[in-house]
């Protein structure tokens, strides 16, 4: 069995430092900030950054991590408060926003509905894909969602609806909009 070290103390403050100024890089700058300059404003080295996250997705991801978590737990909040093809479209509003909101929360759901590699396995992919799974086999259990569609498929449409209202007028005005469009066509035919 292998023991995990806790990390020491000075990593653990070089780690929060750099979560915390790349959140504040990426919502400046997208998530396309640069990461040698995130690393110069956290004041470390290169190599520090790319030891603690050695991929942008990874440092993309654990700066929104909280986020991300807090996406998953309204879905289950929406889905306790309302019926369930109700709470499926009160989330794909809420998720829809907060990609256009939070910059770079858009290429973390698009990278985590992408198929195949490890993208389908980043905790932004499992926890939207578990979220929208149970919110998805509600509605189709309630008959109010198409049976052959899945959480991927939502979750992908979701991310058209992000990119579509950016087009429309960049600040998200028309996601509700869209999202009624989206939900029109995700319900079975009668």
């Amino acid at each position: 069995m292998t023991q995990v070290r806790p990390m020491r103390a000075d990593a653990r403050r070089n780690h929060e430092r750099l979560l915390e100024v790349a959140a504040k890089a990426f919502a400046e700058h997208g998530e396309g900030a640069s990461l040698d300059d995130i690393a110069k404003r956290a004041g470390v080295g290169s190599g520090t950054l790319y030891r603690h996250f050695p991929t942008r997705q990874a440092l993309l991801e654990a700066a929104y991590l909280d986020r991300i978590e807090a996406l998953a737990v309204r879905a289950d909040e929406l889905g306790a408060e309302l019926p369930p093809g109700e709470a499926l479209t009160a989330w794909l509003d809420e998720l829809c926003v907060g990609t256009i909101q939070v910059r770079g929360m858009k290429t973390l759901l698009g990278s985590a509905v992408t198929d195949g590699g490890a993208a389908a396995v980043t905790v932004c992919g499992t926890r939207m894909t578990a979220a929208a799974t149970r919110l998805v086999e509600a509605a189709q259990r309630e008959g109010t969602l198409r049976p052959d569609v899945d959480a991927i498929d939502v979750l992908r449409l979701a991310h058209g609806v992000a990119t579509a209202s950016e087009l429309a007028n960049g600040d998200g005005g028309v996601i509700r909009r869209y999202v009624s469009l989206l939900t029109e066509g995700l319900r079975p035919v009668r």
